[in-house]
């Protein structure tokens, strides 16, 4: 695989472009001259932008919980634009509740949009990359896909798990050329806090971790520092790389906790190491 850093131009498809990290690395991507497939639900939001840019951004309206418009519209995008070099699966959201406090209706939908949306949209680009012969993903995953907060149990479900799923697919696909990598912030000045979903809460669990999360977030005194221009310049970097890492940490709180947590369960393991080598 060439280092894409040194091609003149580039074409990026990038989900949830309305706001967050899906807008700025929009913005930053059309600002050097690149092309950019833009998708979100509501197509009128990047209208500044396709003003300025015209052909170079292409934009399509696409819920990721449709499958079947999630097909389409990557066949539409690689059939009118001849060639995609990198895909950002970028769109998703928080469900901010304990476990209990979930509707099914929301742990439903929490799952169709992070973690089977997200899957459908790499496999929907797989057959385009294999065809041209390289390509390179990066799956938006989170700090919450290593380690996990109480309150946060459904968005962690999904984080894990396509993080299980890249891990996989990202073996199969190195023969064609295709690199995978999962980008994991930490907390974030996006609004992707402003964009939490919740349920009704359960005075049960007001004086336990989930409730002391619950306050940290309304209070803001859970930390959230991480600049997120500077990680959108780290995603544009990783992405040409002439090898993709299997992950990018990002964010100085995100180091350190995965970091513990990593370590703990390395303790963990060797604990049971007697227990674990005597079952054969």
């Amino acid at each position: 695989m060439t280092d894409m850093s040194k091609t003149a131009q580039r074409t990026w498809f990038i989900t949830g472009t309305s706001s967050g990290f899906g807008r700025i690395l929009t913005e930053k991507l059309l600002a050097r001259g690149d092309r950019v497939a833009a998708t979100l639900r509501k197509p009128g939001v990047l209208d500044d932008l396709k003003n300025r840019y015209g052909d170079r951004l292409w934009i399509a309206s696409m819920d990721l919980t449709d499958v079947t418009a999630v097909k389409a519209t990557v066949d539409r995008a690689f059939t009118e634009l001849g060639h995609i070099d990198v895909v950002v699966s970028n769109a998703a959201y928080g469900l901010f509740c304990a476990a209990e406090e979930a509707s099914s209706e929301q742990i439903r939908h929490q799952i169709d949009t992070n973690l089977i949306g997200s899957i459908e949209l790499i496999r929907a680009t797989l057959p385009h990359l294999r065809g041209q012969g390289a390509g390179r993903i990066l799956q938006v995953s989170s700090e919450g896909g290593q380690i996990a907060y109480p309150n946060f149990s459904l968005y962690h479900a999904t984080k894990w798990g396509i993080e299980g799923f890249v891990e996989s697919v990202a073996q199969e696909v190195a023969p064609f050329g295709i690199g995978i990598t999962l980008v994991e912030p930490g907390p974030t000045k996006t609004d992707f806090g402003r964009g939490l979903v919740t349920a009704q809460p359960m005075a049960v669990y007001e004086d336990t971790p989930a409730g002391a999360v619950r306050r940290g977030v309304s209070d803001g005194s859970f930390a959230v520092t991480g600049d997120p221009e500077k990680m959108a310049d780290a995603m544009i970097a990783v992405a040409g790389q002439e090898k993709a890492p299997k992950r990018l940490v990002l964010g100085t709180s995100s180091y350190f906790a995965i970091r513990a947590a990593l370590q703990e369960r390395l303790e963990e393991l060797e604990a049971q190491k007697a227990v674990t080598l005597a079952m054969e």
